[in-house]
């Protein structure tokens, strides 16, 4: 019998440690990370290997031997965090330090407390010595924060088969919210892609006391209004439509009917532009069910009295399961114009992995085994992970690191942000859920 309150208290000693070690990104150096997990895998027989993409920029990967009757499941997560406002926190942000029942630090949530979680569950599975049919692997990686250039995108290229795996569990997914009176817990099943762009327009420059009818600015300006005012198109995706489905027959209710009319797109536009136009959802609808992009800089002239030639609009592009860059770019420029020039400054792939495997039923009973008011939703983030370096393996990722939160905590809001923290029961919890997936898959299911 594991004595689960012990097991919390190590998993809170592992993070603590963890968010004392300045894994800030730039630069980074997370070598340090690298080379405290790689002790405490040691500690415990383990034979971890570290690997340094470039100085201090350090890996860590560990394997916990199956038969091989059954392909490996990967744990994976990254020990680089943000750069922080100390004089905005309460508590010290490298401090690690325990108040009023919650870690507080960087990472506590973005991710070092699930790589602690993640450590506890392989620590876990060797000392029980429970037979495992499959091989488990533990990567913690560096660089998720800025591009994955040193950490997991490195090791794809440099040493794919150490981390090859049938699924990766990783960030993102597991933990409890409440809407509108049921509490849901979310499992990402896909993510979308990002396509950063350069929108440029180009118009006849001169002397600003006379107007010009080919004005640069004037022409981006009217763009990017139109942008705004129009949107892109709508479209359902299938991890959309597996969470409309479970959270309104979660909901029930005039919500739950709302929920559901999202998914034909004859009643969307009009149920986004109109009963949902001010619910605190709305933002997260319109980004399940459309391609987003969003104006965040403009760039124009050097002088007040000079028209300039050239003005410049930078767009935050997020894309859908199905598109790419190319396809992106085709609705771009439905709204804003053929007559402006598109550069695509940056380009990684949306994801897209099933809710109907052995896998995510496993999961979901979990959550439920634990939380018996659990009402388990697939889900797509809006933002990006390292499972698209993953998926150049070909191996699908679940975003599971299950944590129970308090009533009234806002975990989301707390990414990148002051004052993270993380509930320590909640943490507990969430080892133990790992753990029992971890164990069962492990064994073969």
């Amino acid at each position: 019998m594991l004595n689960w309150s012990a097991i919390t208290e190590e998993a809170v000693r592992h993070l603590q440690a963890l968010i004392q070690l300045n894994t800030t990104n730039p630069p980074g150096n997370e070598i340090i990370a690298a080379e405290y997990l790689a002790r405490a895998l040691k500690a415990e027989g383990f034979e971890p290997l570290i690997l340094e993409s470039a100085p201090t920029r350090g890996n860590v990967v560990a394997r916990l031997k199956g038969t091989g009757e059954a392909p490996p499941l990967l744990l994976y997560g990254h020990t680089d965090v943000v750069p922080v406002e100390p004089e905005h926190w309460t508590h010290p942000p490298f401090g690690g330090e325990v108040h009023d029942g919650f870690v507080w630090g960087r990472g506590a949530v973005d991710m070092k407390g699930t790589v602690a979680q993640q450590l506890m569950v392989l620590l876990l599975l060797k000392r029980s010595g429970r037979p495992l049919k499959r091989d488990v692997i533990f990567a913690a990686t560096a660089d998720e924060e800025v591009s994955g250039r040193y950490g997991l995108d490195w090791l794809v290229q440099h040493h794919p088969d150490l981390i090859r795996a049938e699924f990766g569990l990783t960030e993102l997914g597991g933990y409890n919210m409440t809407l509108a009176g049921a509490t849901l817990y979310p499992i990402q099943v896909a993510e979308k892609g990002t396509c950063w762009v350069k929108v440029r327009a180009r118009g006849q420059p001169g002397h600003a006391s006379q107007p010009r009818p080919h004005n640069a600015v004037v022409r981006l300006a009217r763009a990017v209004e139109e942008l705004a005012r129009v949107g892109l198109p709508y479209h359902l995706t299938g991890a959309t439509a597996g969470f409309l489905d479970a959270a309104a027959g979660a909901l029930g209710g005039e919500f739950g009917a709302l929920l559901r009319d999202l998914k034909t797109q004859p009643h969307a536009d009009d149920l986004l532009n109109g009963a949902l136009k001010q619910h605190p959802l709305h933002g997260f609808l319109v980004a399940l069910t459309h391609n987003t992009a969003v104006p965040t800089g403009l760039s124009a002239g050097q002088k007040t009295n000079v028209i300039p030639s050239v003005a410049e609009a930078t767009i935050d592009g997020r894309t859908l399961p199905g598109f790419n860059a190319e396809s992106f770019l085709g609705e771009l420029r439905a709204v804003m114009g053929d007559d402006l020039e598109y550069e695509v400054t940056c380009d990684s792939p949306p994801l897209q992995t099933s809710h109907t495997t052995p896998l995510f039923d496993l999961m979901a009973r979990a959550l439920r085994a634990h939380d018996p008011n659990a009402r388990v939703v697939p889900y797509m983030m809006t933002g990006a992970t390292d499972a698209k370096y993953l998926a150049k393996l070909g191996v699908p990722s679940y975003g599971f690191a299950p944590m129970q939160l308090p009533p009234g905590f806002d975990f989301m809001s707390l990414f990148h942000a002051h004052d993270e923290r993380a509930p320590v029961e909640g943490l507990g919890w969430g080892v133990r859920v790992l753990w029992e997936v971890v164990t069962e898959y492990g064994g073969g299911g």
